[in-house]
């Protein structure tokens, strides 16, 4: 039996709300499978991907092959980094102390990336506000400015017309 890690298909229609499964490669798309390792919702910017790493690490260890994308979510949330970590605890390469130490500091910079783009979705978003405020604004001045001058031309027009009755009379 190949054990595959891959996405599940939850959610409404336009509305993608995956699980992270590891399943049976025989199993229909969203049918059986034999642990759910986590979640992943692509509606958010930036994505929300909860999944336990532990988890992941122990059915790539035991054999369980990932799909593309679910390969491109282990690699983003460290799972992968972790189970090449642990190979190289295994072969003696270097002793756990070290492999956390370096996961600790790869999750750190990851957090600081992540954090950091927020920050700029956000700072773009209220800079789009206040440019829509200001266009609006210049938008109602203009306005303003228009039916100032229709009045004006109206007191002219009834100046003049107040001048022709007083000169016709």
């Amino acid at each position: 039996m190949s054990v595959k890690i891959r996405l599940q298909r939850h959610g409404k229609k336009n509305k993608p709300f995956f699980w992270i499964v590891a399943a049976d490669a025989r199993s229909t798309r969203d049918g059986r499978y034999l642990e759910k390792l986590g979640t992943y919702n692509p509606n958010t910017n930036p994505a929300t991907i909860d999944l336990d790493v532990d988890g992941a690490v122990k059915w790539l260890q035991n054999g369980a092959q990932p799909t593309d994308t679910a390969k491109a979510i282990l690699s983003y949330k460290g799972a992968l980094l972790k189970n090449h970590l642990a190979g190289g605890v295994r072969k003696g390469a270097l002793t756990e102390e070290q492999a956390a130490e370096k996961f600790n500091a790869w999750l750190e910079e990851k957090g600081a990336k992540v954090t950091s783009k927020s920050e700029g979705l956000t700072k773009a978003q209220a800079d789009a506000k206040a440019k829509a405020l200001a266009a609006e604004k210049a938008v109602n001045e203009a306005r303003i400015a228009a039916a100032n001058k229709v009045e004006e031309v109206a007191e002219v027009e009834a100046t003049t017309e107040e001048s022709t009755e007083e000169t016709t009379a």
